[in-house]
């Protein structure tokens, strides 16, 4: 039996006995607790709450639902789908009980050639809610089902919500037994894939409050009167009356299968579980989108809009995993249209909207596909190339913000790469973009406050920069973008983002930061640019404070870049290629990039190594870039395809995309050459003297080198000539004699420190060695506890109370010092053998009395140690531990 004959029997059925037929209501009501219709009562919710007089006593209907909220449940099992038809029948105050189930069981069972379905009684199995002995009887006294085949069940299975506040009550559910194939034995309550549920009657009666589960909210009351609300699913209706296992093989589904499988060349259910998951989910959500589309949703970003998109996008990506190249929304939705526009006639008569929606969706995520496909498998790689297994939260971000993609997508990505996501982090990137609408320094990396105001600029293509060989551009203003939205005009004192056509303006990219400049038009007006940044890698922002007069979008204008401070970027750049250079000369082909960043008169340069540098290698560094400057290599560029850079043996830059065509930076021949896309002077001898400034580790693996160049290179230098000139005229020698002189100094120093150690130990052995001697018993253990000079650290404590212990270490006793050095408190607590077999333990002791001197600490039993800062507290803790011992 077809899926739309399925759907009339029922309604037929239910006018003859006298209900009114009600059309499907729209996917989108009017009711803020719900996205969608998801429910077949929904429509009639007002006459359930008694807001509203019923114009009729009973009802009946098929209607559309759409339930998204296991979405990525859709294809992996196969009972689950976003869209689905619910049969229902309604009685406002008018039948209750015995009749709905009498009208459902007539229907389940009557012969096909009298309006039924034709299934055999002995197949069903009802379910009432735990104490409804009502329903119970009904079903076995009144129906005749066996005793044997009615089950109870609780809550959670047999009490109906719409799991927000508004109408309940307890339920009857009628489950289809398909046979031992399909499961073991013993009904609904021992396997439900054999029994499947196919309707269920609800006998609302009350309304519900606020819950957090189907089995947790309050009872507020009965309703004004009882009522009947009953959903039968058409689906898995159809799947029982075709003789299928699953909806998704089903008249209405199947043929979009067929479909799929015929525009990709990929089989279903053929054996790849992979592909028969792509089948199932482009056939369930194809039909949700199209009636969706049919009830006026659009895709956006948010919103119902947003989970169209969510829906579209995956469809298109599921055919393409499975081998199609070509478009092939138009064919899919046409198949839906066809397949459901007898039931709905509407999709037909909107059938050129819905294609075009559709289609213009698929054709705006290919481009999304093109780009961010490329940027979420970097990230992938740089993730399971770090040894991480989850992608960042910010990168995932930027997938979703900047390529549009949706994070369920990234998700699923994720989970086919074997990985998975800081969701956490994406969700607080996402909060913060929320929260502010101008994006702040990190965000500004990852995309803007609402992406929608940029996709005109993306759409038109790349800004042309200029700035290779000129600082003054004529340009036309594109637009312009404030606070995430677009706007034409900006007067004096605003901050905007502006898009030009071209400009000489360098967007930070390739660790070298961003030009600052000035926009100006013929009629005066003067932006000052802060800050320039690429979108999508292709599409210039520029931001700007307008300083005078104002800005129109379309605007002739005059973009220019501060020439001094392009000179410094310039330098800081060629200089990061040149102490690269020098780097693998010094250390080796294993000194490869891991990070850089350059700006005027500085730059650092990230490199794997597994050590420091030695101050031997430093210096090498240092003056073979330097010697590069004296030499005045020729500083030459030039475009080329990807393959011969690399015969050439450029060097790829960390970080950064490359397409077919690359730009080589060559400094010197062989001396540095470099995939970069960045500024650089004309000839070495310009970048100016290279000060190597600074060395360290910046993570597992990685070390960083900083240094100055140019003028920044000679004001450090200066600075350094003085503090020198400083030094030998304090220590009355010679400039070049200041180094033995400090070693001498500090050597003195270190003797003279160890010396004195060497007397506060001998002073505090002298005082402790009375501690002994004063020791009291207390309950028959022997205390030795005291406070010793100042200046004894942890080790020496630990040492005294070492040589103590031994002393009365045939003893039950328990050694307990504690000292004062500088702003901390140290001290350590041992205890004899005797001691623990009392149960006096070091490191239970060390627990106790740490918190009194604002420390912590902790240890073994016979040796526990801590440190404290306030030295206040000291009797305290000594009381305190006489007290614990004379409680053994």
């Amino acid at each position: 039996m077809q899926t739309h004959e399925i759907r009339k029997r029922f309604l037929d059925h239910f006018i003859r006995a006298g209900h009114t037929e009600v059309p499907s209501a729209s996917l989108i009501l009017d009711d803020p607790n719900l996205l969608f219709v998801n429910a077949g009562m929904v429509p009639f919710k007002p006459y359930f709450l008694g807001d509203q007089t019923p114009p009729f006593p009973r009802a009946t209907s098929v209607q559309k639902c759409v339930r998204t909220l296991d979405i990525e449940e859709v294809g992996v099992t196969t009972r689950h789908n976003t869209f689905f038809q619910m049969a229902g029948n309604f009685a406002f105050g008018d039948y209750f009980k015995r009749e709905a189930i009498e009208f459902a069981w007539s229907l389940l069972t009557d012969p096909v050639e009298q309006g039924g379905y034709g299934m055999d009684p002995e197949r069903l199995w009802p379910t009432v809610y735990v104490d409804d002995d009502e329903a119970e009887g009904i079903w076995r006294d009144v129906i005749g089902v066996p005793a044997e085949r009615i089950q109870r069940r609780g809550m959670a299975d047999n009490f109906w919500s719409m799991g927000v506040p508004g109408p309940c009550g307890p339920c009857s559910e009628i489950f289809y037994d398909r046979g031992p194939e399909y499961g073991v034995e013993g009904g609904p309550e021992a396997d439900e894939d054999r029994y499947i549920e196919i309707w269920n009657l609800v006998f609302m009666q009350d309304e519900r409050g606020e819950g957090t589960s189907k089995d947790d909210y309050e009872i507020l009351g009965p309703l004004p009167k009882k009522n009947i609300d009953t959903g039968m699913g058409i689906e898995r209706v159809a799947c029982l009356l075709q003789g299928v296992d699953n909806v998704y093989e089903t008249d209405l589904l199947k043929p979009v299968i067929d479909l799929a499988s015929a525009l990709s060349g990929r089989v279903y259910g053929a054996g790849n579980a992979e592909d028969d998951v792509r089948f199932r989910v482009i056939a369930d959500h194809s039909r949700t989108a199209v009636m969706l589309i049919g009830d006026g949703v659009i895709p956006g970003n948010d919103g119902r809009g947003y989970v169209l998109r969510r829906l579209l996008r995956r469809v298109v990506r599921s055919m393409r995993l499975l081998g199609a190249t070509a478009p092939t929304m138009a064919a899919i939705v046409e198949k839906v249209i066809e397949n459901m526009s007898p039931a709905y006639p509407e999709l037909a008569e909107q059938h050129d909207h819905i294609l075009t929606v559709a289609v213009a969706e698929e054709t705006s995520f290919g481009r999304t596909l093109a780009s961010g496909s490329v940027l979420f498998a970097e990230a992938a790689s740089a993730t399971k190339a770090a040894g991480r297994e989850r992608i960042s939260g910010d990168d995932a971000f930027t997938l979703h913000d900047t390529y549009g993609f949706p994070i369920d997508l990234t998700l699923e990505m994720a989970a086919e790469a074997g990985l998975q996501v800081d969701r956490e982090g994406f969700t607080e990137l996402m909060a913060e973009q929320r929260r502010r609408a101008k994006a702040d320094a990190a965000a500004r990396k990852s995309g803007h406050a609402d992406l929608s105001a940029y996709r005109d600029f993306l759409d038109r293509g790349p800004t042309e920069f200029t700035g290779f060989d000129e600082l003054v551009t004529n340009a036309r203003v594109l637009g312009m973008v404030a606070d995430g939205e677009r706007v034409v005009v900006a007067a004096a004192g605003t901050e905007v983002e502006v898009v030009l056509d071209r400009t000489p303006l360098y967007a930070e990219s390739g660790g070298q930061t961003a030009d600052i400049g000035t926009i100006t038009t013929t009629a005066g007006a003067r932006l000052k640019v802060k800050d320039v940044q690429k979108l999508n890698k292709q599409v210039w922002l520029h931001r700007v404070v307008v300083e005078t007069g104002e800005i129109v979008e379309g605007d002739e204008v005059l973009a220019s870049v501060d020439s001094g401070w392009r000179h410094g970027a310039t330098q800081g750049h060629s200089g990061t290629h040149l102490v690269h250079a020098a780097l693998r000369q010094v250390l080796g082909p294993t000194a490869t990039q891991a990070g850089s960043l350059n700006r005027p008169g500085y730059l650092r340069f990230d490199f794997h190594a597994s050590s420091p540098l030695s101050d031997d290698q430093r210096a090498q560094i240092e003056q073979i870039s330097n010697e590069a400057v004296a030499a005045n290599y020729t500083v030459n560029t030039f475009e080329t395809d990807l393959a011969k850079a690399k015969e050439m043996g450029a060097l790829a830059l960390f970080g950064e995309n490359y397409g077919d065509d690359v730009r080589v930076v060559e400094i010197g021949g062989p001396f540095s050459m470099e995939l970069c896309g960045g500024t650089h002077v004309g000839t070495s001898a310009q970048i100016g003297p290279v000060t190597v400034i600074g060395e360290g580790s910046v993570g597992s693996g990685v070390r960083r080198v900083e240094a100055y160049v140019g003028m920044d290179s000679l004001r450090y230098l200066s600075k350094e000539r003085a503090l020198m000139a400083g030094l030998s005229a304090s220590l009355k020698v010679p400039s070049e004699q200041v180094p033995d002189r400090v070693e001498q100094l500090v050597t003195r120093l270190k003797e003279a420190e160890k010396a004195l150690d060497a007397v506060r130990a001998e002073q505090a052995r002298a005082a402790v060695g009375s501690l002994i001697d004063d020791a009291e018993s207390v309950g028959g253990t022997l205390v030795v506890a005291g406070r010793v000079g100042d200046g004894v650290d942890a080790n020496g404590l630990r040492t005294l109370v070492t040589e103590l212990r031994g002393k009365v270490a045939d003893r039950d006793a328990v050694v307990a010092l504690f000292a004062v050095d500088g702003a901390k408190v140290p001290f350590v607590v041992a205890t004899t053998a005797a001691a623990r077999d009392r149960g006096l333990k070091a490191g239970a002791l060390v627990g106790e009395v740490a918190p009194l001197v604002s420390g912590r600490g902790g240890g073994k039993p016979d040796l526990a140690q801590g440190s404290g800062t306030d030295a206040s507290g000291i009797n305290s803790a000594l009381r305190r531990i006489r007290e614990i011992v004379g409680q053994r």
